[in-house]
């Protein structure tokens, strides 16, 4: 089953900043400044945490991984906005 994770992330390095960001981008949608939505199965959630802890430095970054719920039922409904009108992401594989 797959579910959905808000990642957000405060790094104090420009270099790791980057990296985190190139890892997340591979997982998930880019919603705003330091924060992703990831639609992930747990397997792929083991590999984000590995690749993400891999990145930063425990003693100055954090990166904060919330579980919103299934893909297919609450987690899809469970971000809403104020001001400009949120929409659902949706991802297609691209084929090359």
């Amino acid at each position: 089953m797959r579910k959905v994770y808000v990642v957000t992330y405060d790094i104090s390095d420009d270099r790791r900043r980057d990296r985190v960001f190139r890892i997340l981008r591979g997982f998930g949608d880019h919603l705003q400044f330091s924060v992703f939505r990831c639609e992930l199965s747990e397997t792929e959630l083991v590999r984000l945490r590995g690749r993400l802890l891999e990145a930063i430095h425990s003693h100055e970054d954090q990166v904060l991984v919330a579980d919103l719920g299934p893909g297919r039922g609450r987690g899809r409904r469970a971000i809403t906005a104020l001001g400009r009108h949120y929409t659902h992401p949706e991802r297609h594989a691209l084929v090359f």
